[in-house]
């Protein structure tokens, strides 16, 4: 079966002028153009294809890649807009449209936006909606707290930005816990921080509990800063002593101290940690 929207793997039935006919028999079968035929297309081999339907409203083979299939969320650019709606770039010969009322605001040329692509019941033609809001449910959760998950960022409030999840569900990244630049269409991994009532989810970009590893980098910089540059503890110091020191558990000092290595703020040393030269500014 050719399904529509969607990468096919098919078998080449016959070379005609015009193109290729691909099917899985000779009573199911689309044409892929002449322009598309490669080396080594012979009858019989099976090839990639992308099945869509042109501007003559045919069902059509092509070896260009979109940007997404069916089924799925992208973000996309704007190219043109008429008294139907609007087009949008996804890397194909045509395309792809977004009816007025799938508009959630007017959309712009120029303009990128977050869709969703999906086959339309009523004309059997891929459209786009970008109403995201109609095809994401947190009615029925497949995540559970602190999962790494992926994310695309999809609009922004006064609270921060939501996010739809792995694709199905949504959820808030709040601005006070964002410690990089965000913007609208990002595709970022993140984690679930809490889901509250209502199957409400907050989002973190960072593991769960790295927001206090992060600020105890300061803790242990600072430190360095104002004793030379050396500090006579490692990770085989006493837990003990760890806390006495720092204020923090002797597996948050760990990570700590890992995380200043690998951006190369601290060597470790036999009897120590020292702070590398050039990173003496004040924290």
């Amino acid at each position: 079966m050719i399904r529509l929207g969607q990468t096919n793997t098919l078998t080449i039935i016959r070379d005609t002028p015009v193109g290729l006919f691909l099917g899985e028999n000779d009573q199911d079968v689309v044409l892929l153009p002449k322009k598309f035929i490669e080396p080594g297309f012979d009858v019989n081999t099976e090839i990639e294809v992308f099945i869509y339907k042109d501007s003559n409203d045919r069902i059509i083979a092509t070896r260009l890649k979109p940007y997404v299939e069916i089924n799925n969320f992208a973000f996309l650019n704007v190219s043109d807009t008429n008294q139907y709606g609007a087009f949008l770039d996804w890397g194909l010969e045509k395309d792809l449209f977004v009816p007025f009322k799938e508009q959630k605001r007017k959309m712009e040329p120029g303009s990128n936006y977050v869709v969703y692509v999906y086959i339309d019941e009523a004309s059997d033609r891929i459209v786009a909606s970008s109403k995201v809001n109609k095809f994401i449910s947190n009615e029925v959760l497949e995540v559970e707290q602190a999962e790494e998950v992926d994310l695309l960022v999809y609009d922004e409030t006064p609270l921060g930005f939501t996010c739809i999840i792995n694709g199905i569900h949504k959820g808030l990244i709040y601005h006070n816990e964002i410690f990089q630049d965000v913007m609208v269409g990002d595709e970022l991994k993140g984690y679930i921080k809490a889901i509250r009532e209502g199957n409400l989810i907050d989002l973190s970009l960072q593991k769960i509990g790295f927001k206090h590893v992060l600020s105890s980098t300061d803790t242990i910089l600072e430190f360095l800063k104002t004793n030379d540059g050396f500090m006579p503890f490692t990770d085989k110091s006493s837990p003990d002593i760890i806390e006495r020191k720092f204020n923090m558990s002797k597996s948050t000092f760990k990570k700590t101290i890992g995380i200043l290595y690998r951006q190369r703020k601290v060597t470790m040393e036999e009897n120590g940690i020292r702070l590398v030269e050039g990173n003496d500014e004040k924290v």
